[in-house]
């Protein structure tokens, strides 16, 4: 089938790969990867050969154009990024959104993924997430965008390296409070490891082993719910409802106690109903 492929390649063991992602392979014109060597392994290993050519931050704007003009002239192509799901932490959205402006098909064959694969094991709520990807490595930075996220109800899904970990962590820990956590590492290879913890446990055992090698994902879990002060939130609809709409009100006293829009507004309808 013509078009650019977005093909998920193994996070680690060789054999989780799709047969529809080597039926893919095996069928293209021409395989763009992140890093040749490491894709060719993996070929290797399943009896695949095929022309390769690099595609990653350092070439893919020189690269785009000779891409597109094979498209165009119905190629079929793969991109493919070094382990898991292009585009995620990976070069290729640029390219995909310039197949796309010229109308040109993009088709996904889907596999595996380490946040997801990390989200599975952390034991942590799964029911909402965030994908966040790398911190910035300056220290400023990074406590601005934790600053950001420490609101946001849903587990949060970073990737990290080894030597940065400890730090990584601590400043976790520091921003967003006590939270269970979850470092994933080596995912589906031979010593494959997954901790469980509180952030700041999990920055002190990282802070005193040798630094771990091998990809790293961390798994966060969501700020605790806090009961709100009904008391609190009577006394402010009372002082509040001989004065403004029900609506109104339950709006601006929900966003100041951080209660829910629905059961402030269910309240004030009870009290002005007393």
């Amino acid at each position: 089938m013509a078009g650019l492929h977005i093909v998920a390649t193994p996070i680690g063991h060789a054999r989780d790969i799709s047969l529809r992602a080597l039926e893919t392979l095996a069928a293209c014109d021409l395989i763009l990867a992140e890093d040749t060597r490491v894709t060719s392994k993996l070929l290797s290993i399943h009896g695949i050969q095929k022309s390769l050519s690099p595609y990653n931050d350092h070439n893919a704007a020189q690269a785009r154009p000779a891409i597109l003009d094979k498209l165009r002239q119905g190629g079929r192509i793969v991109l493919v990024s070094d382990a898991g799901t292009p585009l995620v932490s990976d070069p290729g959205f640029k390219l995909v959104q310039a197949v796309l402006a010229e109308g040109l098909p993009v088709h996904a064959v889907p596999g595996p993924s380490a946040a997801l694969t990390a989200l599975a094991l952390a034991g942590l709520p799964t029911d909402r997430f965030l994908f966040v990807g790398f911190l910035s490595s300056k220290a400023g930075e990074r406590a601005r965008a934790l600053e950001e996220l420490k609101s946001v109800r849903a587990s949060l899904i970073f990737f990290e390296s080894g030597p940065r970990l400890a730090e990584s962590l601590a400043a976790m820990a520091a921003v967003l409070g006590p939270r269970d956590a979850a470092v994933a590492r080596e995912l589906t290879k031979l010593h494959e490891e997954v901790r469980r913890g509180l952030l700041s446990e999990l920055a002190a055992h990282y802070e005193k082993v040798a630094t771990p090698k091998g990809e790293i994902t961390l798994v966060i879990g969501p700020p605790a719910e806090v009961e709100p002060d009904t008391a609190a939130i009577d006394a402010a609809l009372k002082a509040a409802l001989p004065f403004m709409p029900v609506k109104s009100a339950a709006e601006m006293i929900a966003g100041l106690t951080g209660a829910s829009r629905k059961s402030v507004y269910d309240r004030a309808l009870e009290l002005k109903d007393e």
